[in-house]
């Protein structure tokens, strides 16, 4: 098992893995909004391998701001279906926040779509918390 930043020739095995997160969201797109967001945001993808496949991906920015200071900002964290259970996103939680820590980022942040409950448990379980509510205008 090793975790490794996520590298063009990934991109495919990474969407496969990404698309059991977002459901709706279809591969030309991801490359297409994947490319603005590394050059405009500064995206990083890692993937966790194991048994030659990515079992766990995440997509994180560090950012700064008024509320959170200088953090990670977790933008997609997901273990496919099948290999849940494993501790593969406990490992992939654990890599984010020594990575955190050698970008001397003070907190980790995330957000999580209120039906995914469990989810929510297995952060808590990690050691995060609600500090408030994320609201969306269309």
């Amino acid at each position: 098992m090793q975790i490794l930043k996520l590298r063009k020739e990934d991109l495919k095995r990474a969407y496969e893995v990404l698309k059991e997160l977002r459901t709706t969201l279809e591969y030309e797109e991801f490359i297409e909004t994947l490319e603005i967001m590394q050059d405009e945001q500064k995206y990083t993808m890692f993937g966790l391998w194991d048994n030659g496949e990515i079992q766990s991906y995440a997509g994180v920015e560090i950012q700064t701001n008024l509320y959170w200071k200088k953090h990670l900002f977790i933008h997609d964290l997901v273990t496919k279906y099948s290999s849940r259970g494993r501790g593969y996103g406990k490992q992939m939680i654990d890599f984010l926040s020594d990575y955190a820590q050698m970008h001397k980022c003070e907190n980790i942040a995330l957000t999580s779509g209120s039906q995914r409950e469990n989810a929510h448990r297995f952060y808590e379980r990690e050691g995060f918390y609600r500090p408030g509510f994320v609201f969306l205008k269309q």
